[in-house]
């Protein structure tokens, strides 16, 4: 495995303490946002959708009916940014609320006939970009990417939690 930039530093040099282009948490992130804005612009333009909203239709549709903490946690989104994008997603008449009979405190949030319209129509689409990005692996590489993704989302879970910072569910477990 390849030193961290600041590993990489020789003693007693000019170079930076960290290198942004070699450090990992930096170009994950990078990584992470290019990739998103690019995927905004498909459900930006054809459904005027923001980037928390989509997330919040997403979610959704994959699990059904959720609370805007379990989606907040899922979609690694601050409580309030979610809700945001669920009052604006009810005031279009995608997303429609309903009494969590287990917690007064809490609304279920569900999909409305349209919001599932547009998660079918969006999925598509998103899978296609998903390709589109990963054409540029072979097969056997796009298959290790996952593998690594996966065992640095679960080491970094584990890392985060010793730090005492909150982590979301795992993929394996549903918010």
């Amino acid at each position: 495995m390849a030193a961290s930039s600041a590993a990489r530093r020789p003693k007693n040099s000019d170079e930076p303490l960290i290198v942004l282009e070699r450090f990992l948490p930096y170009r994950l992130n990078v990584l992470a946002t290019v990739v998103s804005n690019a995927l905004a612009q498909i459900y930006s333009e054809r459904f005027s959708l923001t980037i928390p909203a989509w997330r919040v239709i997403a979610t959704l549709g994959q699990y059904g009916v959720r609370t805007a903490r379990d989606i907040a946690a899922h979609a690694v989104m601050h409580k309030s940014t979610v809700s945001r994008a669920v009052s604006g997603l009810e005031a279009r008449g995608l997303v429609a609320r309903q009494p969590n009979p287990d917690d007064k405190r809490e609304e279920l949030l569900g999909l409305t006939g349209e919001g599932q319209r547009i998660y079918a129509a969006l999925a598509p689409e998103a899978l296609a970009f998903e390709q589109k990005l990963a054409a540029g692996l072979s097969p056997a590489e796009q298959a290790t990417l996952f593998t690594l993704v996966e065992r640095l989302d679960i080491h970094a879970r584990a890392l985060a939690e010793t730090l005492g910072a909150e982590t979301p569910p795992t993929a394996e477990t549903p918010a």
